[in-house]
């Protein structure tokens, strides 16, 4: 649907060094642009390569039963966790679309944010996008968040969040971020919170 800019940034960097780059210069920028951004993520560099390899097997299947899917449904995976968003005609293809992700080798869970509607002119993609992308640049700009462990769709005016939260309060400084943008209706919260470190 509608990725941020530093997710697509993440993709395109963790591809290059996970699958290989066409190029040695393109395959020594990729890894090591991956080790610095990775490293920072609760997840790591093994994480987000994971992540990215069940992503791609869902929408491989995806591709495989009804091409379709890849344009009407959005697929982001953060810690095995898929979070499904869209909107598709009918009840069959949503069940479709779950049914195909919880097949994906490494899928823990499925966060099932597809809407059901025959009218898929409620969408506008473009002001969806300029939302996602609004928020992206409002988390990287604000010292108090690690935006980077962030990912955020944006369907139909509604934001679905998706990552690790350091505490309650930098989770209610990202929806707050939100709020504060024009044409955002609702925000949907699927962030877990980082477990606290253990007294020692």
């Amino acid at each position: 649907m509608n990725r941020t800019p530093l997710r697509l940034a993440l993709i395109s960097l963790v591809c290059s060094a996970v699958i290989g780059a066409c190029t040695p210069v393109g395959a020594v920028m990729g890894a090591g642009a991956v080790t610095g951004l990775a490293a920072y993520q609760e997840r790591g560099v093994d994480g987000v390569a994971r992540d990215l390899g069940t992503s791609s097997r869902i929408m491989d299947m995806f591709a495989r039963f009804d091409h379709t899917l890849l344009k009407s449904i959005g697929v982001e995976v953060y810690e095995g966790r898929a979070l499904l968003t869209g909107i598709v005609a009918s009840e069959t293809i949503r069940a479709d679309a779950v049914r195909l992700t919880w097949q994906a080798d490494g899928v823990v869970d499925v966060i099932n944010e597809i809407r059901v509607s025959p009218d898929t002119s409620l969408i506008d993609t473009a002001r969806d996008a300029w939302i996602s992308t609004q928020l992206s640049a409002a988390l990287t700009f604000d010292k108090q968040v690690l935006a980077i462990n962030y990912i955020i769709e944006t369907v139909g005016g509604t934001v679905y969040l998706l990552g690790v939260a350091q505490n309650e309060e930098e989770l209610e400084r990202v929806k707050n971020h939100a709020r504060a943008i024009a044409y955002v209706q609702h925000i949907v919260s699927h962030v877990r919170l980082k477990s606290p470190a253990p007294a020692g």
